[in-house]
């Protein structure tokens, strides 16, 4: 791409402004023009009820900005009702709060300080170091008053694996290192595993924490983090949603925001090891275990008021390798879907024409943030896909000679 056709790509596609609006009350004015002298043409709102997000709105930002009356006209023409009240957090008990990291201090620095702003204090967080890098990660765990937990051997399912064993009768709230909490997300947390004892597994919406570079707002037009769910509550499993435990992949949010229950994680022989981050399958851990959970009769429910906010890759090059790196989880998922369940061969077989047509589909970007994502971008996740059963076996050869295969106790 030409210097001068790059220049024309960043400014039309970001910075989009990042905002948060009630659906009454005092709404925010969005400058068009920021102090550094960066244009901002765009607003993404995520308009909230209470502690509940009910939708987004993208709106035009003129260069002289919108004032507060213009924002708020536009919010309430869209979501006309009135705002929910604020729920106590009284006799509210928060989960133990855990956060995966490995060789990302700042960024675990700056997910700590949200917990930190919480309605609901966290009673217990745990840092769980992957790698045992120590050092900045460990300076940083202290400075929150976090405990630190090291972890030899990589890889995020085992570092999960390793705060299931060192917190085996608390129900765990999980947050990755790139997301910020929500200020409301412990409260709704405990509050979910309070008004929902069915519910073996609590998922949260994730939204993004900003959209300051074109890769993030691909990765936002592509669906970002909420691809397939929004903000309406739902409940899978036995008395929830009639749908394939195995495909499409479950729609029941993501690892990088849920809440775990004491033991569910170890009756499906907790997250397989050779799966997410820090393996050649780069993901799929989650993915794995919310199949497994609901293919044994558990239930998943997704609750939106769960919400976390998402650091999206900055650059190109980064939304490439990550959206790769999806793929390759998801098929790297079946592979060791198979491994480990033999008797799901069948249904997966039976399920593969459809899989195939969905493959065959161009993918399109939509919503209101709709853009014009390069091939390479759109075509990534696809391409990883073919890569994941190799990947899924490179794993399971590392791990050989390693320790009982990082698997819950």
């Amino acid at each position: 791409m030409p210097a001068s056709d790059a220049v024309t790509v960043a400014e039309t596609v970001a910075p989009v402004a990042v905002v948060e609006v009630p659906t009454a009350g005092e709404f925010p004015a969005v400058a068009g023009v920021r102090p550094d002298g960066t244009r901002v043409r765009r607003a993404w709102l995520l308009v909230r009820s209470g502690v509940r997000p009910v939708g987004t709105l993208v709106l035009d930002v003129p260069v002289e900005g919108l004032t507060a009356s213009q924002v708020g006209a536009a919010v309430r023409a869209r979501f006309p009702s009135p705002p929910d009240p604020l729920p106590s957090t009284v006799d509210l008990v928060p989960p133990a709060v855990v956060i995966c990291t490995r060789g990302r201090p700042a960024a675990l620095a700056r997910a700590l300080a949200s917990l930190r702003a919480q309605t609901l204090a966290p009673v217990r967080v745990i840092v769980v170091d992957s790698g045992a890098e120590g050092g900045p990660v460990l300076a940083a765990a202290r400075e929150a008053d976090a405990e630190y937990l090291p972890v030899a051997a990589p890889g995020l399912a085992r570092a999960r694996n390793a705060a299931l064993r060192h917190c085996p009768d608390q129900p765990i709230a999980w947050l990755d290192d790139d997301e910020l909490a929500d200020r409301h997300w412990l409260a709704e947390a405990a509050r979910a595993l309070a008004q929902r004892p069915d519910a073996d597994v609590v998922c949260g919406a994730i939204i993004p924490a900003e959209l300051e570079t074109p890769a993030q707002v691909w990765f936002e037009a592509l669906g970002g983090m909420l691809v397939g769910r929004g903000f309406t509550e739902a409940t899978f499993g036995p008395a929830g949603r009639d749908f394939h435990p195995f495909y499409p992949r479950p729609p029941v949010g993501a690892g990088a925001n849920m809440v775990t229950r004491p033991g569910v994680a170890e009756r499906v022989g907790g997250f397989h090891p050779a799966l997410g981050a820090g393996t050649p399958a780069r993901g799929g851990e989650d993915t794995l275990f919310f199949a497994l959970v609901l293919r044994a009769g558990g239930t998943v429910l997704y609750r939106p008021s769960l919400l976390t906010r998402h650091f999206h890759r900055r650059e190109p090059a980064q939304l490439h390798m990550q959206l790769h790196g999806y793929g390759t989880g998801l098929t790297a998922m079946y592979a060791a879907l198979v491994h480990r369940r033999p008797a799901t061969l069948p249904s997966l077989l039976a399920l593969a024409p459809r899989a195939l047509r969905d493959v065959a589909t161009p993918a399109r970007t939509g919503g209101e943030l709709a853009q014009a994502v390069p091939a390479p971008i759109r075509h990534a996740l696809r391409r990883g896909m073919l890569a994941g059963p190799l990947a899924y076996l490179r794993g399971l050869r590392a791990l050989a000679g390693s320790d009982p295969d990082g698997a819950a106790a």
